[in-house]
């Protein structure tokens, strides 16, 4: 059941200050330490940040997909590193559990995802596996009441704090393509599993991400994610999703450096006035505020309907597509406006510059959502 108006506002504003109060006067800091403070998370799970995607007979917010999207938005408006804390819970590493599992896998781990005691992640990507989803080499052998999972997981988010995987592997090595992957959920604490060092990256200091490694891991057949070989219609339909609320963090982030870009106008001087004043710095404003303001229309058409029971898998590919790609352009454009100081660490810009670039690659490329509109499209869907 959707909110009231009137509790969804109260929602949106207490992470509109949780974002502007714990999040923004710290960005610096988290970026240098490459980490989130646990107070931070503490607070998240505290405000139940953690939940907002899972239904609230099992502890969750249990958010429509518009509230969701709404509260992206809000989120976007600091370093993308904070919402990467709670990310997987709410999105790709639940979402599979959500959608496909059994009333007993439900139970069992649902309640601790929403409170933030168990991190999920979403273990897809692999070094021969990433856009080319349906190529996973990862095995998960059938083995009596148990499957045998051996292979590499790469960049997967929040491996090294996570407390279970949603693992797509290959339980029939014999079938090739996406009809021989099965979805399952694996504990961390496996015997067999080890989880690499946290990649150095070109942003987002403070969300990390590692390879995972399965020897011989024994996983129950009872922690299997729907029926044998739906692993890659788990994973297809959880990333439907994501590409939403991933989409709506991009809104957000545009709209953060909008204000910055803005702000920055309006004091800095050249040539004896505000260059807020010159007419080619109004035009990339906006530009910036036009293409925002598009994706933002994109998110919340989608995402209401998803709400409404239709299949959204084009609108969801169209909107990531444009989304991540505009939140580039609009941090190019915050960079020019603010100048050289755009270039140097002091005013973050030259950091959202960075964070930035990985929407366009998680999720889905935007190489792949072209992929996805177009066969669609000819498909007559």
């Amino acid at each position: 059941m959707p909110l009231d108006l009137e509790t969804r506002e109260q929602l949106l504003d207490t992470v509109r200050r949780f974002v502007r109060e714990s999040c923004v006067p710290i960005e610096a800091k988290v970026a240098e330490e490459d980490r989130v403070p646990d107070s931070v998370i503490q607070q998240m799970r505290e405000l139940g940040l953690f939940g907002l995607s899972i239904p609230v007979e099992y502890g969750g917010l249990g958010l429509t997909m518009e509230e969701e999207v709404l509260v992206a938005m809000e989120l976007g408006h600091t370093s993308p590193a904070f919402r990467s804390v709670i990310g997987t819970n709410v999105g790709i590493g639940s979402q599979g559990v959500v959608m496909f599992g059994n009333e007993q896998q439900k139970a069992e781990w649902l309640p601790k995802l929403a409170s933030g005691e168990v991190v999920a992640s979403f273990a897809l990507t692999e070094p021969g596996a990433g856009s080319d989803a349906a190529s996973v080499r990862v095995t998960a052998i059938p083995d009596g009441d148990h499957y045998v999972v051996n292979g590499t997981k790469r960049f997967i988010t929040n491996a090294n704090r996570a407390g279970m995987f949603t693992l797509m592997a290959r339980s029939n090595p014999e079938r090739k393509g996406a009809g021989g992957i099965s979805a399952f959920i694996v504990p961390s604490n496996l015997p067999g599993i080890s989880v690499g060092k946290p990649e150095k990256k070109m942003g987002q200091q403070g969300a990390h991400i590692c390879d995972i490694n399965f020897d011989n891991v024994r996983v129950p057949a009872s922690l299997r994610l729907g029926k044998e070989g739906e692993g890659f219609k788990v994973a297809m339909q959880v990333l439907d999703r994501g590409r939403l609320h991933i989409s709506g963090v991009c809104v957000g982030v545009a709209e953060r450096l909008i204000e910055e870009s803005v702000n920055y106008a309006r004091e800095r001087e050249q040539f004896g006035q505000k260059i807020a004043e010159f007419q080619l710095i109004q035009g990339m404003l906006a530009d910036c505020k036009t293409e925002a303001y598009a994706a933002r229309c994109m998110v919340m058409d989608a995402a209401r309907k998803r709400d409404s029971g239709q299949s959204i898998t084009m609108e969801a590919a169209c909107t990531k597509y444009f989304a991540s790609e505009m939140v580039g352009r609009v941090a190019d454009k915050a960079v020019q406006i603010f100048g050289g100081a755009g270039y140097v660490a002091d005013y973050g810009i030259e950091r959202f510059y960075r964070d930035v670039r990985i929407f366009r690659l998680y999720e889905g490329t935007s190489q792949i959502q072209q992929i996805v509109i177009a066969r669609n499209l000819l498909r007559g869907d």
